[in-house]
């Protein structure tokens, strides 16, 4: 099976639509709710704020090297992904249509910054009911796989999605966090956390960070062949039970220990350092395949 052309090869530049036609098999992808069935959002039509016709997200079904899989893409173009009652409603029925018909994965591509506050409370039940329905997916056998590679990355309560997910795939380029870099300085300062040093930003967020944490499974290229390639192999070997309790106590006791070794580190640098790593600073320079090796090496 081929996947469909992509006129860019930047996961982290393309549409949300693009990156789907770059994931999926050539012809596969049918579209839930497509336009002429979806709406915009009656919260932002009353604040006289202009709004998608899909919302900001696509929901629908294809194939991935010939296995059905169903799929929600997120467009951090509209709003920068942000949640609000109708796209929360629209990803919360793909998940449940997933738990009625079965197909081999559920793969979403999150882009997302979190709750959209023009919708308040129903942007932030919508997230509950997201958490809610990824973890009822997985308790049916279905795996949830997060791709993350969006140019407004994973934050806030898709963050938190993101982590409740089977395992995430990220790019060098995702970002992954409870709150976002302008959220930490707006609260606690730009001398806690300046959001415009790019740099220290993916230190402390980004794919390669999160993947030498273990909070990623797999770091992939900016390209919709590298996640495409990465995501059919999981949904291939998937194998998707509800954890035990001895396996979550077990993370819980990890995430102390994590806590109590890092406590105080401010850059990734710090951390890196911490970890064994003798030049930290030649981290970001890496490729993707050096620091996988990087990480084994660590881990033996």
């Amino acid at each position: 099976m081929t996947s469909m052309p992509i006129s860019r090869r930047s996961w982290f530049e393309a549409s949300a639509r693009a990156r789907l036609a770059g994931l999926l098999d050539a012809g596969s992808f049918r579209e839930f709710l497509p336009p002429a069935a979806s709406q915009p959002s009656p919260h932002l039509a009353r604040l006289d704020i202009p709004g998608a016709f899909d919302d900001g997200v696509v929901v629908g079904a294809g194939r991935l090297s010939g296995r059905e899989v169903f799929v929600i893409a997120q467009e951090g173009q509209f709003m920068g992904g942000a949640v609000g009652e109708i796209h929360g409603a629209k990803i919360v029925g793909l998940l449940r249509r997933a738990l009625a018909e079965k197909p081999g994965a559920v793969l979403f591509l999150i882009d997302s910054g979190g709750v959209r506050l023009h919708e308040a409370n129903a942007g932030l039940i919508a997230i509950s009911e997201i958490m809610r329905a990824v973890l009822d997916v997985r308790a049916g056998g279905i795996p949830v796989l997060a791709l993350v590679g969006g140019s407004c990355g994973a934050f806030g309560g898709m963050g938190i999605v993101a982590r409740l997910c089977s395992a995430i795939l990220m790019s060098e380029e995702g970002r992954l966090a409870l709150s976002g870099p302008e959220v930490i300085e707006t609260v606690a300062g730009v001398e806690e956390f300046d959001s415009r040093d790019r740099a220290l930003v993916w230190r402390v967020t980004g794919g390669k960070h999160r993947y030498l944490m273990g909070d990623c499974a797999e770091l992939v290229d900016d390209d919709p062949a590298s996640f495409r390639e990465a995501a059919a192999a999981r949904v291939a070997a998937s194998v998707e039970d509800a954890p035990a309790l001895e396996a979550l106590q077990a993370k819980q006791r990890s995430l102390a220990q994590r806590i109590e070794r890092f406590a105080g580190l401010a850059d990734g640098l710090e951390v890196w350092r911490t970890l064994g790593i003798e030049q930290p600073e030649s981290v970001p320079m890496l490729e993707r395949e050096a620091l996988a090796a990087m990480k084994r090496r660590l881990e033996a």
